[in-house]
Protein backbone atom coordinates (compact mmCIF):
# COMPACT_ATOMS: atom_id res chain seq x y z
CA UNK A 1 0.00 0.00 0.00
CA UNK A 2 1.68 3.43 -0.70
CA UNK A 3 2.06 5.48 1.80
CA UNK A 4 -0.71 9.04 0.72
CA UNK A 5 0.01 11.07 3.19
CA UNK A 6 0.89 14.76 1.44
CA UNK A 7 3.04 16.07 4.14
CA UNK A 8 4.79 14.46 7.13
CA UNK A 9 7.28 12.46 4.66
CA UNK A 10 10.36 10.65 5.86
CA UNK A 11 13.66 11.58 3.09
CA UNK A 12 17.02 10.14 3.08
CA UNK A 13 19.08 12.65 1.13
CA UNK A 14 22.42 12.50 -0.25
CA UNK A 15 24.74 15.48 -0.94
CA UNK A 16 22.34 17.79 1.87
CA UNK A 17 25.75 20.04 2.72
CA UNK A 18 24.84 22.28 -0.21
CA UNK A 19 23.55 23.64 -3.93
CA UNK A 20 20.08 21.60 -4.02
CA UNK A 21 20.34 19.17 -1.21
CA UNK A 22 20.70 21.91 1.70
CA UNK A 23 18.07 23.67 -0.17
CA UNK A 24 15.48 20.47 -0.29
CA UNK A 25 16.77 19.66 2.98
CA UNK A 26 15.71 22.71 4.77
CA UNK A 27 12.44 22.92 2.69
CA UNK A 28 11.24 19.72 3.70
CA UNK A 29 12.36 19.75 7.00
CA UNK A 30 10.35 23.32 7.25
CA UNK A 31 7.20 21.70 5.94
CA UNK A 32 7.03 19.78 8.95
CA UNK A 33 8.76 16.29 6.83
CA UNK A 34 11.66 14.37 8.27
CA UNK A 35 15.33 13.88 7.06
CA UNK A 36 18.31 11.97 6.80
CA UNK A 37 20.74 14.04 5.68
CA UNK A 38 24.15 12.99 4.32
CA UNK A 39 27.07 14.48 3.46
CA UNK A 40 30.63 13.50 3.01
CA UNK A 41 32.10 16.14 5.98
CA UNK A 42 29.59 15.79 9.00
CA UNK A 43 30.43 19.53 9.76
CA UNK A 44 28.45 20.71 7.19
CA UNK A 45 25.27 19.68 8.48
CA UNK A 46 25.70 20.17 12.11
CA UNK A 47 23.29 23.33 12.07
CA UNK A 48 20.52 21.50 11.26
CA UNK A 49 20.36 19.25 14.27
CA UNK A 50 20.47 22.74 16.39
CA UNK A 51 17.49 24.08 13.78
CA UNK A 52 15.33 20.64 13.66
CA UNK A 53 16.31 18.23 16.50
CA UNK A 54 14.77 15.31 16.65
CA UNK A 55 13.25 15.40 13.07
CA UNK A 56 16.41 15.66 11.34
CA UNK A 57 19.02 12.36 11.40
CA UNK A 58 22.79 13.61 10.16
CA UNK A 59 24.99 10.75 8.81
CA UNK A 60 28.28 10.77 7.47
CA UNK A 61 28.24 9.02 4.02
CA UNK A 62 30.84 9.03 1.29
CA UNK A 63 28.30 7.58 -1.80
CA UNK A 64 31.58 5.79 -2.79
CA UNK A 65 32.26 3.11 -0.48
CA UNK A 66 28.81 0.78 -1.18
CA UNK A 67 29.25 -1.11 2.82
CA UNK A 68 28.80 2.50 4.38
CA UNK A 69 26.06 3.51 1.77
CA UNK A 70 24.37 0.36 2.71
CA UNK A 71 24.93 0.74 6.77
CA UNK A 72 23.69 4.29 6.40
CA UNK A 73 20.32 3.86 4.78
CA UNK A 74 19.85 0.99 7.03
CA UNK A 75 20.58 3.41 10.36
CA UNK A 76 18.17 5.94 8.94
CA UNK A 77 15.64 3.61 8.38
CA UNK A 78 15.58 2.09 11.58
CA UNK A 79 16.26 5.67 13.37
CA UNK A 80 12.21 6.79 11.53
CA UNK A 81 11.01 3.72 10.78
CA UNK A 82 9.96 3.99 7.19
CA UNK A 83 11.95 5.92 4.39
CA UNK A 84 9.12 7.26 2.21
CA UNK A 85 11.76 9.49 -0.85
CA UNK A 86 15.28 8.14 -1.15
CA UNK A 87 17.06 11.50 -2.76
CA UNK A 88 20.17 10.78 -4.75
CA UNK A 89 21.77 14.57 -4.90
CA UNK A 90 25.48 13.93 -4.32
CA UNK A 91 27.83 14.60 -7.73
CA UNK A 92 29.95 16.82 -8.94
CA UNK A 93 31.48 17.89 -12.48
CA UNK A 94 34.01 17.38 -14.26
CA UNK A 95 35.67 20.00 -16.14
CA UNK A 96 37.76 19.15 -19.19
CA UNK A 97 37.68 17.96 -22.77
CA UNK A 98 37.31 14.59 -24.00
CA UNK A 99 40.87 14.40 -24.87
CA UNK A 100 41.86 16.36 -21.72
CA UNK A 101 40.47 14.33 -19.32
CA UNK A 102 41.96 10.80 -18.00
CA UNK A 103 40.91 7.58 -17.08
CA UNK A 104 41.19 8.32 -13.38
CA UNK A 105 39.32 11.08 -13.98
CA UNK A 106 36.41 9.97 -15.59
CA UNK A 107 36.49 6.70 -13.15
CA UNK A 108 36.31 9.04 -10.11
CA UNK A 109 33.80 11.06 -11.70
CA UNK A 110 31.64 7.99 -12.63
CA UNK A 111 32.03 6.53 -9.14
CA UNK A 112 29.99 9.31 -7.74
CA UNK A 113 27.16 10.30 -10.23
CA UNK A 114 26.63 6.54 -11.31
CA UNK A 115 28.18 4.38 -9.02
CA UNK A 116 27.35 5.75 -6.07
CA UNK A 117 23.66 6.43 -6.34
CA UNK A 118 22.85 2.67 -7.42
CA UNK A 119 24.59 2.01 -4.12
CA UNK A 120 22.04 4.06 -2.43
CA UNK A 121 19.44 2.53 -4.51
CA UNK A 122 20.38 -1.53 -4.49
CA UNK A 123 20.80 -0.74 -0.22
CA UNK A 124 16.71 1.21 -0.12
CA UNK A 125 14.87 -1.56 -2.54
CA UNK A 126 14.69 -4.48 0.20
CA UNK A 127 13.43 -1.88 2.83
CA UNK A 128 10.53 -0.25 0.10
CA UNK A 129 10.13 -3.62 -0.83
CA UNK A 130 9.34 -4.69 2.63
CA UNK A 131 7.26 -1.46 3.11
CA UNK A 132 5.30 -1.20 0.13
CA UNK A 133 5.85 1.74 -1.35
CA UNK A 134 8.22 4.30 -1.49
CA UNK A 135 9.64 7.31 -4.03
CA UNK A 136 12.93 7.20 -5.87
CA UNK A 137 14.34 10.38 -6.55
CA UNK A 138 17.56 11.22 -8.50
CA UNK A 139 19.00 14.76 -9.24
CA UNK A 140 20.31 14.25 -12.86
CA UNK A 141 19.99 17.42 -15.51
CA UNK A 142 18.53 18.85 -18.50
CA UNK A 143 22.72 17.52 -19.75
CA UNK A 144 20.64 14.04 -19.33
CA UNK A 145 19.74 14.78 -22.83
CA UNK A 146 21.76 17.24 -24.28
CA UNK A 147 25.42 18.21 -23.95
CA UNK A 148 27.88 20.14 -24.02
CA UNK A 149 31.45 20.46 -24.76
CA UNK A 150 33.90 20.97 -22.16
CA UNK A 151 31.90 18.98 -19.71
CA UNK A 152 31.46 16.32 -21.82
CA UNK A 153 31.88 13.46 -19.14
CA UNK A 154 29.52 15.27 -16.69
CA UNK A 155 26.78 14.98 -19.24
CA UNK A 156 27.96 11.30 -20.06
CA UNK A 157 26.99 10.23 -16.63
CA UNK A 158 23.63 11.89 -16.58
CA UNK A 159 22.66 10.15 -19.73
CA UNK A 160 23.79 7.25 -17.70
CA UNK A 161 21.95 8.01 -15.05
CA UNK A 162 18.89 8.72 -16.96
CA UNK A 163 19.30 5.29 -18.63
CA UNK A 164 19.31 3.22 -15.06
CA UNK A 165 16.26 5.13 -13.74
CA UNK A 166 14.07 4.82 -16.78
CA UNK A 167 15.09 1.05 -16.47
CA UNK A 168 14.57 0.97 -12.87
CA UNK A 169 11.06 2.71 -13.07
CA UNK A 170 9.60 -0.66 -15.35
CA UNK A 171 11.74 -2.74 -13.04
CA UNK A 172 10.04 -1.76 -9.51
CA UNK A 173 6.31 -0.60 -10.50
CA UNK A 174 5.41 -3.94 -9.33
CA UNK A 175 6.31 -3.29 -6.14
CA UNK A 176 4.44 -0.01 -5.65
CA UNK A 177 7.70 2.13 -5.44
CA UNK A 178 7.87 5.04 -8.20
CA UNK A 179 10.42 6.63 -9.89
CA UNK A 180 11.55 10.12 -10.73
CA UNK A 181 14.23 12.32 -12.60
CA UNK A 182 14.62 15.57 -11.40
CA UNK A 183 16.33 17.28 -14.71
CA UNK A 184 17.19 21.14 -13.64
CA UNK A 185 18.51 23.88 -15.81
CA UNK A 186 21.32 26.04 -14.66
CA UNK A 187 20.45 27.57 -11.34
CA UNK A 188 22.90 29.48 -9.30
CA UNK A 189 23.64 26.89 -6.48
CA UNK A 190 27.07 26.45 -4.84
CA UNK A 191 27.50 23.51 -7.75
CA UNK A 192 29.71 25.67 -9.96
CA UNK A 193 32.16 25.98 -6.81
CA UNK A 194 35.55 24.56 -6.69
CA UNK A 195 34.20 21.58 -4.29
CA UNK A 196 31.38 20.64 -6.98
CA UNK A 197 33.67 21.24 -9.94
CA UNK A 198 36.75 18.92 -10.65
CA UNK A 199 39.58 20.57 -13.42
CA UNK A 200 41.14 18.00 -15.94
CA UNK A 201 44.66 18.55 -16.52
CA UNK A 202 44.97 21.07 -19.48
CA UNK A 203 46.08 20.70 -23.21
CA UNK A 204 47.21 24.17 -25.04
CA UNK A 205 45.58 23.55 -27.68
CA UNK A 206 41.95 23.96 -25.96
CA UNK A 207 42.99 26.74 -24.08
CA UNK A 208 41.35 29.20 -26.51
CA UNK A 209 37.97 27.15 -26.74
CA UNK A 210 37.45 26.74 -23.49
CA UNK A 211 37.55 30.38 -23.03
CA UNK A 212 35.42 31.22 -25.55
CA UNK A 213 32.78 28.38 -24.22
CA UNK A 214 33.26 30.01 -20.53
CA UNK A 215 32.89 33.23 -21.82
CA UNK A 216 29.99 32.91 -24.38
CA UNK A 217 28.26 30.02 -22.76
CA UNK A 218 28.55 29.31 -19.50
CA UNK A 219 29.18 33.03 -17.41
CA UNK A 220 26.56 34.31 -19.44
CA UNK A 221 23.45 31.92 -19.07
CA UNK A 222 20.40 32.74 -17.21
CA UNK A 223 20.55 31.19 -13.84
CA UNK A 224 17.25 30.06 -11.93
CA UNK A 225 16.61 30.67 -8.13
CA UNK A 226 17.35 27.38 -6.46
CA UNK A 227 15.18 28.76 -3.57
CA UNK A 228 11.92 28.94 -5.88
CA UNK A 229 12.38 25.10 -6.17
CA UNK A 230 10.89 23.00 -2.77
CA UNK A 231 7.45 24.10 -3.93
CA UNK A 232 7.28 22.50 -7.47
CA UNK A 233 9.16 19.53 -5.65
CA UNK A 234 6.82 19.05 -3.03
CA UNK A 235 4.06 18.97 -5.94
CA UNK A 236 5.93 15.74 -7.68
CA UNK A 237 6.62 13.99 -4.42
CA UNK A 238 2.90 14.65 -3.24
CA UNK A 239 1.09 13.85 -6.33
CA UNK A 240 -0.50 10.65 -6.69
CA UNK A 241 1.10 9.79 -10.03
CA UNK A 242 4.37 11.61 -10.16
CA UNK A 243 6.25 11.98 -13.52
CA UNK A 244 9.05 10.10 -14.71
CA UNK A 245 10.71 13.00 -15.51
CA UNK A 246 10.20 16.45 -14.33
CA UNK A 247 12.24 19.46 -15.58
CA UNK A 248 13.17 22.11 -13.29
CA UNK A 249 13.39 25.74 -14.50
CA UNK A 250 12.13 27.27 -17.76
CA UNK A 251 14.89 27.17 -20.31
CA UNK A 252 14.91 23.30 -20.19
CA UNK A 253 12.17 22.14 -22.45
CA UNK A 254 12.43 24.62 -25.35
CA UNK A 255 16.38 23.41 -25.00
CA UNK A 256 15.49 19.65 -25.43
CA UNK A 257 12.80 20.29 -28.23
CA UNK A 258 15.56 21.68 -30.18
CA UNK A 259 17.92 19.06 -29.58
CA UNK A 260 15.63 16.41 -30.61
CA UNK A 261 14.59 18.08 -33.10
CA UNK A 262 17.93 18.36 -34.85
CA UNK A 263 18.09 14.27 -33.72
CA UNK A 264 15.10 13.46 -35.70
CA UNK A 265 16.24 15.47 -38.96
CA UNK A 266 19.33 13.86 -39.24
CA UNK A 267 18.15 10.61 -38.57
CA UNK A 268 14.99 11.20 -41.37
CA UNK A 269 17.73 11.98 -43.73
CA UNK A 270 19.88 9.08 -43.29
CA UNK A 271 16.76 6.64 -43.14
CA UNK A 272 17.19 5.35 -46.74
CA UNK A 273 20.73 4.37 -46.00
CA UNK A 274 19.94 3.03 -42.56
CA UNK A 275 16.75 0.85 -43.56
CA UNK A 276 19.03 -0.57 -46.66
CA UNK A 277 20.95 -1.87 -43.71
CA UNK A 278 18.30 -4.06 -42.09
CA UNK A 279 18.85 -7.10 -45.08
CA UNK A 280 16.64 -10.16 -44.86
CA UNK A 281 17.54 -13.13 -43.65
CA UNK A 282 16.72 -16.07 -45.50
Amino acid sequence: MTHRNETNKVWFITGASRGFGRVWTEAALKRGDKVAATARDLASIADLKEKFGENVLTLKLDVTNPDQVKATVEQAHTYFGRLDIVLNNAGYSLVGTIEEASTDDVRALYETNILGPVSVIQAALPLLRKQGYGHILGTSSNLGHVTLPVIGYYCSSKWAFEAIHESLAAEIKQFGINVTIIEPGAYATEFGSQQSLKFAAGLDIYENFKTTFFDNSLKTIERGDPNATPEALFKVVDAEEPPLRFFLGSHCLPWTQNAYKDRLAIWEAWKDVSNSAQGQLK
